[in-house]
């Protein structure tokens, strides 16, 4: 039956509204309601919600969650004054659909015939008379009165429609059906599938205000749903492909940019102890909070512990922390902990310490990101240990392993941007001559980066650690020797005496000499090079240089002055310091 009457012949003005528009505010710019999803992480994306009266678009594959979504909004803004209304076209029969959706957490059975009601029209769509659809659609937003209209599926109406040769009907009614939900004061949301490109140049997605793309991306053995919001008008939508995922309570996106603005980490000269006082030293008196740091080495060089040590120390000054492990079962690692004589048990056991354990194959890294982000805020860490990123990788699935580097930075950026100290672990694989970081080229990605490596000298495997980068903060440039032991890291000697170590095989100096600055911690050697690059620097402007707590400073300059290294003279600004550098020879 062809659908002949025009868009202003048949006005559905019975249905009144139910209650006037807002006024545009005195500045000009008019108010745009919003109504929440019900989806997690999907008012995120939308900039906030979805905005009130708008006439909105699910499409996506079979079996992508659109009926699941739309569904779950349906619950979500269902109330008694604002009833939902679900309409079935030439979709699933309402019973069969209620089967399988009533096993989802959002799901309330008491809401249904009651703040949720259901129209079945599939009879009316075969017999193709579509002024009758329109007119029972009406009908049942007369009676119900809705908040939120779903009608699912719009793509069994087009085939419907299409095999009749009514284009024009079809998008009359469209048109149409849009124009009256708006009239009406309704939220609507069509839901159908689109797997031919055909459909896009279909008038109703030029007609809606919102469209949701939802899509899988099957690689291999792995499968990841995203969706992508195409268009939304008047909000700033997110822009990209978001990772979804559907569980027991439904579903839930995951923002590929985390929205944490407002809990952007504020820059602090105040350190994080590494839990070994020598590598505190090199580091100018530790981790600046805040900072992203690398462990990078070789497999047996001690990784783990390193970042063990880490952990202990922020438990053993009450902070709290988050570990992020891929590798080892959380069994082994806090196995592996204790004969350390660390017992991260008891500190899971107080709320001080989360063990996040992430393994499957399919893996997104914003799934990833929001476990984190959600541990962090619980109990409210300051430390988050990744262990490491090469198990990362292997878990992530392969669409995200793509571009490793991306994803990396997407997770770094949004681990920092919640102001916590994130350190993490890489193995290196090669890189015998010279000095390789990783293997991912993302040294860019961090603040701070350790490097620990094997060296042949004397005819043994020892290990040897360096400082490479601290962005903003000076920090020591010496190869030290470390050994792993019972208790822990047991960093040694400063390899002054040996050449070529980057290509480790160090040769033996034929002059032996003395340490440059005898007597001397590490830290008291930064702040004596940094005197000698910018002689007569006053107290104030060192701190900023260096990085260091003002009582630090303050102690490794009265030490220094007393030993002869730095000469201090006033000026007119106050006290100043210049470096008396000098070398030992045997």
């Amino acid at each position: 039956m062809m659908f002949t009457k025009g868009i202003d012949e048949m006005s559905l003005t019975h249905v009144p509204p139910r209650a006037p528009l807002r006024q545009p505010p005195m500045d000009g710019k008019a108010e745009l309601p919003l109504l929440r999803t019900g989806v997690p992480g999907l008012d995120d994306v939308l900039g906030g919600g979805l905005p009130a009266l708008s006439f909105n678009l699910i499409v996506g594959q079979s079996g992508s969650g659109k009926t699941t979504m739309a569904m779950q909004m349906l619950f979500a803004n269902a109330t008694l004054d604002a009833p939902g209304l679900f309409i079935t076209l030439l979709g699933e029969p309402p019973l069969k659909l209620l089967r399988y959706q009533q096993r989802f957490a959002f799901f309330d059975v008491a809401a249904m015939g009651k703040t949720v009601q259901f129209l079945d029209l599939s009879e009316d769509v075969q017999s193709g008379d579509l002024e009758k659809v329109q007119q029972r659609i009406a009908q049942e937003v007369e009676r119900v009165r809705p908040g939120l209209v779903v009608i699912d599926s719009f793509r069994g109406l087009v085939r419907s429609i299409a095999a009749r040769d009514t284009d024009i009907a079809f998008e009359e009614f469209v048109q149409r059906l849009a124009l009256h939900m708006t009239a009406w004061e309704v939220t609507s949301v069509l839901v159908g599938e689109h797997a031919d490109s055909a459909l896009r140049n279909n008038p109703v997605f030029t007609v809606a205000d919102g469209i949701f793309s939802l899509l899988q991306d099957v690689d291999r053995n792995s499968m990841v749903r995203k969706l992508q919001v195409i268009k939304m008008r008047g909000m700033s939508a997110m822009p990209g492909l978001h990772t979804m995922r559907i569980s027991e309570t439904g579903v839930q996106v995951y923002p590929r940019m985390p929205s944490n603005a407002a809990d952007v980490h504020v820059w602090s000269n105040a350190r994080a102890s590494t839990g070994m006082q020598a590598l505190d030293e090199m580091m100018a008196g530790g981790i600046p909070r805040g900072d992203a740091v690398i462990i990078a080495g070789p497999a047996g060089t001690g990784k783990t512990t390193f970042v063990t040590q880490f952990v202990a120390d922020g438990l053993r000054h009450d902070e709290s922390c988050v570990i992020l492990i891929f590798e080892e079962r959380p069994e082994t690692y806090l196995a592996r902990a204790r004969t350390r004589d660390v017992d991260f048990g008891a500190a899971i056991d107080a709320g001080k310490l989360r063990l996040i354990y992430v393994r499957p194959l399919d893996l997104s890294v914003d799934e990833t990101f929001d476990e984190v982000s959600k541990a962090v805020q619980e109990i409210q860490a300051s430390r988050v240990v990744i262990d490491s990123i090469s198990g990362f990788e292997l878990a992530l699935a392969p669409t995200f392993r793509q571009d490793f580097r991306e994803s990396l930075y997407r997770l770094v950026n949004g681990i920092t941007g919640l102001g916590v100290t994130i350190v993490m672990t890489v193995e290196v694989i090669g890189g015998e001559i010279g000095l390789q970081f990783t293997n991912y080229g993302v040294s860019f990605l961090t603040d701070d980066i350790i490097v620990q490596r094997y060296v042949e000298i004397e005819g043994q495997l020892r290990k040897v650690l360096m400082i490479v980068k601290m962005r903003g903060s000076w920090h020591s440039r010496d190869f030290r020797i470390y050994d792993i032991t019972a208790d822990g890291v047991a960093i040694g000697a400063r390899l002054r005496e040996y050449n070529d170590i980057i290509s480790g095989v160090p040769r033996l100096q034929s002059r032996i000499r003395l340490p440059v600055y005898a007597g001397l911690t590490d830290r008291e050697v930064l702040v004596l090079e940094a005197i000698i690059r910018a002689p007569g620097v006053d107290a104030p402007r060192l701190a900023t240089m260096m990085q260091l707590p003002g009582d630090a400073l303050a102690a490794a300059l009265e030490r220094l002055t007393e030993l002869g290294w730095v000469l201090m003279t006033q000026g007119e600004g106050g006290a100043q310091y210049h470096g008396l550098a000098r070398e030992l020879d045997a």
